[in-house]
């Protein structure tokens, strides 16, 4: 049977209860094959030579250089349930997407690159996760339901093809739309053109550079994580905040300002179930974003599309 058989929206429903030993081991999982690309790459604004692509797949790493002559890419494959590695030289080699620890899938994935002359060192640490046990050592995180992981990455489709309507709009400076294994999340980011103070938080097992890096210039930033209410959530924040930004009047009705997150949220589940679930999410995206950009006084008429 077709792994989406038993998926009869387009936008899946994706309770974190019935998901969270699987979506936090492939939360970790997603980190190992991140880290991979971190190494391999130089370094770009705001660590974007860090993320992993949406694919009609998974995910993937895109084409990561080697050495002259040399490259490859690693992609997640949600409907075959594997990690696919695949050089520019014509070799492959795969591991299998199956219930194992986090130590297992973290030796096999090194293992393959070994195989193929690919050998990358990297930091086998994970990163915003507070208590992180090392991969070598992780043998906690061991869950992977095939099917909810398959929903997860429809949820990734479904968000993406409306981030990208959304990004479409703006005319400034804009992030892709791509996938932090951080903290597992797909973001898409607005620039005002001006640079932003140092930022002032740190996140677990991120030295202060890597923050500041991240926030070196002012932003408009939403995303989906599925973390937080019963399905995940759609959230946007601004870097520096503005004053008065979190008593601003947004829409729709389901978003709210999130004290502990420091963001505005829209439930998962409130997108679902919307009537139109495009028009519910750009409505949040674009009224969160006039929220950041109308009180940081943006530049608004240069950096938006023009759409009539």
């Amino acid at each position: 049977m077709d792994a989406g058989a038993a998926v009869s929206s387009p936008w899946p429903s994706l309770p974190v209860a019935q998901w969270q030993a699987t979506r936090d081991t492939l939360h970790l999982w997603t980190q190992v094959v991140g880290k991979v690309r971190l190494a391999r790459t130089p370094l770009s604004n705001h660590w974007w030579n860090s993320t992993l692509y949406v694919t009609a797949r998974g995910l993937t790493t895109s084409l990561v250089p080697y050495a002259p002559g040399r490259g490859f890419q690693m992609d997640f494959d949600f409907l075959a349930h594997r990690l696919d590695i695949l050089t520019t030289s014509g070799d492959t080699r795969s591991v299998d997407l199956v219930p194992r620890p986090v130590a297992d899938f973290h030796a096999d994935v090194a293992r393959r690159l070994d195989d193929l002359g690919l050998t990358t060192e990297t930091w086998p640490v994970p990163v915003e996760i507070e208590g992180a046990i090392p991969f070598p050592e992780d043998r906690v995180h061991m869950a992977y339901d095939a099917e909810q992981a398959h929903r997860f990455w429809l949820s990734l489709v479904e968000a993406h093809r409306v981030f990208s309507v959304f990004r479409g709009r703006f005319v400034g400076k804009a992030s892709p739309v791509h996938f932090f294994w951080g903290a597992l999340d797909l973001a898409v980011t607005r620039f005002s053109g001006r640079p932003a103070p140092p930022y002032p938080r740190s996140a677990p097992n991120c030295g202060p550079h890597v923050m500041r890096e991240a926030y070196s210039h002012e932003v408009s930033s939403a995303g989906y994580w599925p973390g937080g209410e019963d399905e995940g959530v759609f959230y946007s924040y601004a870097y520096p905040e503005p004053d008065g930004f979190r008593e601003f009047p947004v829409t729709p009705a389901g978003a709210y300002y999130n004290e502990e997150l420091g963001e505005f949220v829209l439930p998962y589940r409130e997108v679902r179930t919307a009537e139109d679930p495009d028009g519910t999410l750009l409505e949040f995206l674009q009224s969160t974003y006039e929220a950041a950009a109308t009180l940081a006084h943006w530049d608004r008429a240069d950096l938006e599309r023009d759409s009539a």
